[in-house]
């Protein structure tokens, strides 16, 4: 991919070439950051599955396995439906990486929007862990409100994420419209483009974890 040429070199920077380097390095470490913060929740889940594990298998069972199975789906399509954008403009497919953005974004809508049904769903089962009426009863009652805990707080914290994300890649279609991007420059298509597969792989790791593991057990 070819930097030589980009409409705004700012003075700090020697060159486009710079700037570019430059950008996609901050992004990398902004995602080194977010994986430090996610794996500390990763692990302390881990830990907490090994503590309780009756009460986690069954909080497991409580999930809805379609929407996350769906949602897993969703994102994996949307990856690649952005790659290909993201190869389009780099041989100046303008217009491509424009429909990309577009159905990028509105996948991920669906996925938040699948989401917020799976919460609806989770409250009206009564799995709210704070709840004084918990679905879950007995010795598996601590265990289950932990994994519920986990649950609530992970999904949370992904779906601000991927509300970030649409609103990145749908201000990507927006500056391809307007024709800021060619074969030349393309430096924040390449930027976003590593924020959503941070975000879509988080889900890839999350989904074992929430609807998998338990229903293995």
């Amino acid at each position: 991919m070819s930097e030589d040429v980009a409409p705004h070199t700012h003075f700090q920077y020697a060159d486009a070439r710079h700037q570019a380097d430059s950008a996609i390095a901050g992004m990398w470490l902004f995602l080194a950051t977010e994986v430090l913060f996610f794996g500390g929740l990763i692990l302390t889940w881990i830990f907490c599955r090994h503590w309780q594990p009756e009460g986690f298998t069954a909080g497991a069972h409580e999930t809805v396995l379609w929407i996350g199975t769906t949602n897993l789906a969703l994102l994996l399509t949307s990856s690649f439906v952005y790659a290909l954008g993201q190869a389009a403009i780099e041989v100046g497919r303008v217009r491509m990486l424009v429909w990309c953005c577009a159905l990028t974004a509105g996948i991920g809508v669906v996925f938040i929007g699948l989401k917020l049904l799976e919460w609806h769903i989770d409250l009206d089962e009564h799995l709210w862990p704070a709840a004084a009426r918990f679905k879950l009863e007995g010795g598996e009652a601590a265990g289950g409100r932990l994994f519920w805990v986990f649950y609530f707080v992970a999904t949370a914290l992904h779906a601000v994420h991927m509300a970030i994300g649409i609103v990145a890649v749908a201000w990507i279609a927006l500056r391809a419209r307007r024709g800021d991007f060619g074969a030349h420059w393309h430096t924040p298509v390449t930027v976003v483009g590593l924020y959503w597969s941070f975000v879509d792989m988080v889900w890839v790791v999350l989904y074992p974890l929430i609807y998998v593991v338990g229903r293995l057990t």
